[in-house]
This record gives C-alpha cells, sequence and structure tokens, in this order.
C-alpha cells in the first residue's frame, strides 16, 4: 500500500483507539476538596466562561449562516438549469462542509477556554475526550471535502475536454 493509504487508515484507528481509551477511564468521584481560591482566579474563571460561550455562539452564528446560505443557494439551483445541479449541489455541499469545519472549530476553542483555568483531572479528560470526537468529526469532514473537491475538479476538466472536442469536430475545412 502507498504511504498515503496507511495514514489514511492510521489516524482514523488512532483517534478512535485514544477515544476508547479515554472514556474506558474510570476517575474515581472522591470528595471534592474545596480549595479557596483566590480573587483573580475567580475573576478569571467569570471572564474566561464568557468568552467560551462567546466561541459557542460565533460557532452558531457561522454554522447557523452558512446552512442558511446553502437552503437559499439550493433553493436559487433548482429553479435554473438542470445540467448545473448537479455541480451546484455538490458546490453548497463542500461550501457547508468547510463551514462546519470552523464551526467545529469554534466549538473546540470554547471546549479549551472552559478547562483552561484551575482544571481537574476529570476536566482534563472530559476535554481530551470532546477533542478526539471533535478532531475525529473534522479528519473525515475534510477527507470528504477534499474528495468532493477532488471529483468536482476532475469533473471539470472532462467537460472542457468535452467541449474542445466538440469545438474543433464543428469546425469546417475550408
Amino acid at each position: 500500500m502507498k504511504r498515503e493509504s496507511w495514514s489514511e487508515l492510521l489516524i482514523p484507528f488512532a483517534l478512535i483507539l485514544g477515544l476508547v481509551l479515554l472514556l474506558s477511564l474510570n476517575v474515581e468521584t472522591a470528595r471534592e476538596v474545596t480549595v479557596e481560591s483566590n480573587p483573580s482566579e475567580t475573576w478569571l474563571k467569570w471572564i474566561v466562561g464568557y468568552l467560551a460561550v462567546g466561541a459557542e455562539i460565533a460557532a452558531a452564528i457561522v454554522i447557523g449562516g452558512a446552512v442558511i446560505r446553502g437552503i437559499l443557494d439550493y433553493l436559487r439551483q433548482l429553479f435554473s438549469h438542470p445540467q448545473q445541479r448537479f455541480d451546484g449541489t455538490e458546490s453548497i455541499r463542500l461550501q457547508l462542509g468547510r463551514v462546519l469545519a470552523l464551526g467545529l472549530e469554534f466549538t473546540i476553542a470554547s471546549d479549551i477556554l472552559r478547562t483552561a483555568v484551575a482544571p481537574t483531572r476529570q476536566d482534563i479528560l472530559n476535554l481530551g475526550a470532546i477533542v478526539l470526537l471533535r478532531t475525529l468529526l473534522n479528519y473525515f469532514l475534510e477527507r470528504e471535502i477534499h474528495q468532493g473537491e477532488r471529483n468536482r475538479s476532475i469533473s471539470r476538466a472532462s467537460l472542457r475536454a468535452n467541449s474542445s472536442s466538440e469545438q474543433s469536430s464543428r469546425v469546417t475545412p475550408p
């Protein structure tokens, strides 16, 4: 097999294995010792909490806007020429996939922010599981986007080749 083929198999497998291992760790729910935090830590948690909510809102706005744009583009193409529908639908799907990947990055940022200030071991394990799961989703989404773009460029090249051969066959000798 090619080196790329092995990496395409090993990366998702490693991510899934890491997720399973993180989820299988059983962190004892020992009594939480309440440690008095200093005022600056409390204030920092408050600021980071708002930043995390801001990142989640940004993810929702980005993804929601892309969904609305995708629906509008699809409705516009629904009433267009039938030849352009497949390429247009594929284009909409690829655009939505790119934005979903961006939205996943915002949600990962939100989770990292929530765990940034005085995390417990359980918080770190939860963050690891969430980041691994979202990274796995992002990996497959990016892979799908690249495959779609590759198929799209191949279909465009074949259309160009067909149109140039049709034009050369239409040319009549003088």
